[in-house]
């Protein structure tokens, strides 16, 4: 069972919190990761990009010249795709991107990324994240004195914290419910808070 100091803003340990070995502990499988990253960002694809084909460019229903006799190449249509303004061939058309993976899968996933980052040394747990106003200066200091450079911060719904770390693209604040596999790998260091990780813990189990 992994044992995790658990530090207040200050950088200095208050106590020890034991991590559930189903969750902070498993079997670490990187091709998870690669099915779960390739979801997300397939999903995140919009699929929009569109062109006309021969079909709905407008115009063309007459043929330009008869058929023979003008010395000229055959033409049926001025919206031939050989032709200026004619319709685009095999071009990109409205799709969906969407990929689904089993609910069992999803959650092995984000149990190996939490397990990756607590085998490798990169999972701060703090006992509480309480700014006393949105300020970004206060939130860089904070980072300071914790000794992060680039983290992935997950608490509930802390206002003052999203709003102060939102310029600053070294660092992201992410509710817990929203907790995924792509972001824990984008950011070098996990910090999660002593609420929130109680509740990554009920959600998982």
């Amino acid at each position: 069972m992994p044992v995790i100091e658990v530090k207040n803003l200050e950088n200095s340990t208050v106590e020890e919190i034991n991590l559930q070995n189903s969750i902070f502990a498993v079997e670490i499988k990187p091709h998870l990761f690669h099915d779960f990253v390739r979801m997300q960002l397939s999903n995140r694809h919009r699929g929009t990009a569109s062109t006309k084909n021969r079909k709905l460019v407008r115009g063309g229903g007459k043929k330009p010249w008869k058929q023979k006799g003008t010395g000229r190449a055959r033409a049926g249509t001025i919206r031939s795709p050989l032709w200026v303004g004619g319709g685009v061939v095999f071009g990109p058309m409205p799709r969906k991107y969407k990929i689904s993976l089993p609910k069992k899968v999803k959650k092995a996933a984000l149990k190996g990324a939490l397990s990756l980052k607590v085998k490798e040394n990169e999972l701060y747990i703090i006992k509480d994240f309480v700014l006393k106003e949105i300020k970004t200066k206060e939130f860089i200091n904070i980072m300071m004195r914790l000794n992060l450079k680039n983290a992935l911060i997950v608490d509930g719904d802390n206002e003052k914290l999203l709003k102060s770390s939102r310029n600053i693209s070294e660092f992201k604040v992410l509710h817990w419910k929203g907790l995924n596999v792509y972001d824990i790998l984008k950011y070098k260091n996990l910090v999660v808070t002593k609420h929130a990780v109680s509740e990554i813990e009920k959600r998982l189990s």
